[in-house]
């Protein structure tokens, strides 16, 4: 009887939890799998529909090559990574601060002014990329990528001090009042006794920060147009793409590729450090 009952109980969670859960991973893995293949097919592969279309009969690496020696593929990766990081860094910080005054001071129109923060995010950028390009003309900074991390925190600052907002609400105001009981001011509260609590938003606000920044695309194409000042969504697109014929193999290679620096900042900052230090800050 209680071998059966075990059974049964194995049997429902193999059912109820393994499976879905197995289920879904193969759905979130598969694109990334058929990438991955799609990149070391010959071109002779993508378009037989004879042959197993699962893996690369004959793998090749002249899709990477074409990529990375007859392309500014690398050039446009450092422009990507440079205007991210500048951008991420930029925003972060101001977005800290609004995130800290609109959570802990109290003044008229504040939550009103919290809500207004997040209604500017949701402007759509169609809407804004042409008077950002006017703006970004008259200071002469078209075709340098100073101008995207300039503009790149008008929608990265109210999203993240949204976020922030919502997660310095949870950190007790006890806090702040015994630091400045102490003799610590407003700011020093702040940067030594509620934002290492507050690690963990931070940290993800910064990622979500620069996965925007990693992946926008229409600023990117208004402002920069020289070869040498592009990111990687707009170089890819006007360098590889030749009306309606895909180069597949070299863009599944550069989708690849452009997704490494991503992918490492979710397993290891959100996955590792995010849980890690809230699971650290409810300990006695």
């Amino acid at each position: 009887m209680t071998s059966q009952r075990t059974v049964r109980r194995t049997l429902f969670r193999l059912l109820t939890i393994y499976l879905p859960v197995l289920i879904v991973l193969v759905l979130i893995l598969f694109p990334f799998y058929w990438m991955v293949v799609t990149s070391f097919k010959a071109d002779s592969e993508l378009t037989n529909l004879k042959i197993n279309p699962f893996y690369p009969h004959s793998p090749t690496w002249a899709h990477y090559y074409r990529l990375l020696w007859q392309t500014a593929y690398i050039r446009w990766f450092w422009n990507t990574t440079y205007v991210a990081i500048c951008s991420t860094i930029i925003s972060m910080v101001i977005s800290i601060l609004a995130g800290y005054a609109l959570a802990r001071l109290r003044f008229p129109g504040s939550s009103l002014f919290s809500g207004a923060i997040f209604v500017v995010y949701l402007v759509p950028t169609t809407l804004l990329f042409i008077p950002m390009a006017q703006v970004i003309q008259r200071f002469g900074l078209i075709n340098n990528p100073l101008s995207l991390i300039i503009v790149y925190p008008t929608f990265l600052v109210p999203f993240c001090t949204w976020l922030l907002i919502g997660y310095f609400q949870t950190i007790p105001r006890e806090l702040d009042e015994c630091a400045m009981v102490d003799g610590a001011t407003r700011f020093q509260a702040l940067v030594r006794i509620v934002l290492p609590s507050a690690i963990p938003g931070v940290v993800t606000a910064a990622i979500f920060a620069f996965t925007l920044s990693w992946n926008e695309f229409i600023y990117s194409l208004v402002l920069v147009s020289t070869d040498n000042s592009r990111t990687l969504a707009v170089g890819v697109l006007t360098k590889l793409v030749r009306g309606d014929l895909l180069p597949w193999g070299p863009l599944m290679a550069s989708a690849l590729l452009g997704s490494i620096p991503v992918a490492i900042l979710y397993s290891f900052f959100v996955e590792q450090y995010v849980s890690g230090l809230t699971a650290g800050a409810v300990k006695g």
